[in-house]
């Protein structure tokens, strides 16, 4: 276990974690990315879009990058359209697999996602080992879906290793519980906001369809991801409010038990996580590397322009999986 010196610096014309959240996201060019689309069948009877980079390696044995969106993100987040872009362009089958209502398909059941469904990851990640048994497997993820793969591999353990080598997990809400309250406060309230107003547009088609499940006046009156996840997500998967969501299905806790090697990215200066949840390494296994640069904002990382189309993310991942640092 290490904590390593970031070589990540932000460029100095676009100080501040927000600048360097929102101008990547909404400002920046990212490469165009042609995807092959699959619909995959769940195990219980649901959907889910899978978008594979093209074009595809030939080869069968050919690495496998599996990439895992943050919330209401999909294949055409600039985070990615980056890796994707690289894993087509270095002979690495590259796929993003969509959260369940994700990525423009609205799903058959009236369940969606959250952050800590590790038996999503399960089926996902035996099916992709069972279709390339001779490549070696990969795993990125950003933000919510960073926590959701660092608790399936933190409460498999070694059975999550039997399906990934290496994963880097970017901009994760470690503990969602003191995450919620960063992102609830100043001007991180916009990106609460934009995620709240898709989080109702999709709850409430779900109300039309299943109106026996939703309340679909309270869904209309929520204005904070606490309270669309007290009124939606934690009834709709079990659990009895948004705290105690958040409390069973943080992955800091189970960080310890991780046997992948495993690369943990946050920029000290992330409006949406904070800082202050970040692990040190004496609450981390060995297998796990910590890298916390001062700048980057919340999945942004900008660069000059000079610097690579592909991204700080997209190299930074590729280095830790492929060249092993």
């Amino acid at each position: 276990m290490s904590l390593i010196e970031s070589e990540y610096r932000a460029p100095w014309w676009l100080p501040g974690g927000h600048l360097q959240t929102i101008v990547p996201a909404e400002f920046m060019p990212s490469p165009k990315v042609d995807y092959r689309r699959e619909i995959w069948d769940t195990p219980d009877g649901d959907i889910i879009a899978v978008d594979f980079s093209t074009p595809e390696p030939a080869d069968i044995a050919a690495p496998v990058m599996v990439h895992f969106h943050g919330l209401e993100g999909s294949s055409q987040s600039h985070y990615a359209r980056k890796l994707m872009a690289k894993c087509a362009a270095e002979g690495v089958r590259g796929m993003v697999v969509h959260y369940r209502g994700c990525g423009g398909i609205n799903n058959r059941k009236p369940r969606a996602y959250f952050a800590g469904d590790a038996c999503e990851l399960d089926w996902i990640f035996a099916r992709v080992k069972e279709r390339y048994p001779l490549s070696r497997i990969y795993s990125m993820a950003v933000s919510l879906g960073a926590n959701n793969l660092l608790f399936w591999a933190g409460t498999r353990g070694s059975k999550a290793a039997s399906y990934v080598d290496r994963m880097v997990a970017v901009c994760s809400p470690l503990d969602l519980v003191r995450s919620s309250e960063v992102i609830s406060k100043g001007f991180s309230r916009v990106y609460e906001l934009n995620f709240v107003i898709t989080l109702k547009q999709k709850a409430l088609q779900k109300a039309k369809e299943y109106p026996e499940l939703f309340d679909a006046e309270r869904i209309r009156k929520v204005k904070r991801l606490n309270e669309y996840d007290d009124v939606v997500t934690a009834p709709m998967h079990g659990f009895k409010n948004a705290l105690d969501y958040w409390t069973k299905c943080s992955s800091l806790p189970v960080l310890s038990s991780v046997t992948i090697p495993t690369l943990l990215l946050n920029a000290r200066n992330d409006p949406i996580v904070g800082y202050e949840i970040l692990p040190k390494v004496c609450d981390v296994p060995a297998c796990m590397t910590l890298e916390y640069p001062d700048t980057g904002g919340h999945c942004g990382f900008p660069q000059r322009k000079y610097e690579g189309s592909f991204g700080y993310l997209s190299k930074r991942t590729f280095d830790f999986c492929f060249n092993g640092r």
